[in-house]
């Protein structure tokens, strides 16, 4: 990743391989070829070569611990001039060629690095709490699972069209009624939607089921699990993260449990100062909540249903309400959550 020289007799080379550094002296007082042999082997070394070399290990003369070779060899030419060390920052050459971002972008490779130890722990974690692991149909007949447009492929022995699946949900709660009371897969989701930062056509999911289990199981469930998620990764409870790249300063979140529990309605009410009176679909419920969206200048959601701007109006007073910590909006209205269980002490 560095090549540099010092008159005819010496070549300084940086080696880089499996997130380590190492520097290479070559000097032509220990190279077992002449001096012609010696040039024309090292000019032939190229940033971004794959190369190979017979030495022994010692110190230049700033003590820095380097490879002395005796013999060198190219085994990959790389054929591409290679962006220079201040980084590869343009998205678009990122995203499309991720070879050279993991070529020039370290923090891109801990990225890779850091998304394998999140998939490995959690799958162990799953384990350890007694869900088994399962494998479902990527196509099916019927695209069912969640409210998304799916991708159409043929199958051309059955004469059929099969569609790419956009949830694993089904398939997943068909084993529950089946008797397997815990069960997970981690796979492929396709959405034949659009694309941006956060959405992208094809993505890795994981749903878990569990049977006899309630909203205050997964609560713990998830303080547990992400708790001990971060302090797996970074050896702490309190992480950097910086959503806008690093010109910005970072936040520092604390993932040490409990986590704060709102009580949705309840906190709706106290951020607006207005009574919002049961049932929420009422005609004059839905006037106060599009009263307080137009008051506050909030994107009308399309639909106005009050399921939709009640959606809404959490979004925008509730879900920043911490910033520095993990937290739980709780007790949704049956409206927003109609296929959920009702709460044991309160009905609506």
């Amino acid at each position: 990743m560095r090549v540099s020289a010092s008159g005819n007799k010496l070549r300084f080379f940086d080696i880089v391989g499996d997130g380590g550094k190492i520097q290479v002296l070559a000097n032509y007082t220990f190279h077992d070829h002449n001096k012609s042999d010696f040039i024309e082997t090292y000019d032939k070394i190229k940033r971004g070569d794959i190369v190979g070399l017979t030495g022994f290990p010692g110190k230049s003369k700033k003590g820095e611990l380097s490879i002395f070779p005796k013999e060198a060899i190219v085994l990959s030419s790389c054929l591409h001039m290679l962006p220079m060390k201040y980084g590869l920052k343009d998205t678009e050459i990122r995203y499309r060629q991720r070879y050279l971002d993991l070529l020039i972008n370290e923090s891109t490779r801990n990225t890779f690095i850091t998304r394998t130890k999140i998939i490995n722990f959690l799958r162990n974690f799953l384990n350890e709490q007694g869900f088994l692991e399962v494998e479902t149909p990527t196509m099916n007949i019927v695209a069912g699972g969640a409210s998304a447009k799916p991708f159409i492929t043929h199958h051309n022995d059955l004469d059929l069209n099969l569609y790419l699946r956009i949830a694993t949900e089904l398939p997943l709660k068909m084993l529950i009624v089946g008797g397997l009371d815990k069960v997970y897969e981690i796979g492929k989701v396709f959405r034949n939607e659009g694309i941006d930062n956060t959405h992208n056509p094809e993505f890795t999911s994981c749903e878990f089921y569990w049977a006899y289990a309630d909203f205050f199981d997964l609560i713990k469930w998830s303080e547990d699990f992400f708790s001990q998620l971060v302090y797996h990764i970074f050896g702490t409870y309190t992480i950097s993260y910086n959503k806008d790249g690093m010109d910005k300063d970072p936040i520092e979140i604390d993932f040490t449990p409990p986590y704060p529990r709102v009580s949705l309605i309840e906190e709706l009410e106290k951020l607006t100062n207005t009574k919002l009176e049961e049932p929420f679909d009422s005609p004059e419920t839905v006037e106060k909540m599009i009263k307080i969206i137009k008051e506050n200048k909030i994107e009308m959601p399309n639909p106005p249903t009050a399921a939709k701007i009640l959606d809404q109006l959490a979004s925008h007073f509730i879900e920043n309400l911490y910033i520095n910590k993990p937290f739980f909006i709780i007790e949704h209205p049956q409206i927003m959550c109609p296929l959920a269980k009702f709460h044991r002490k309160n009905q609506d």
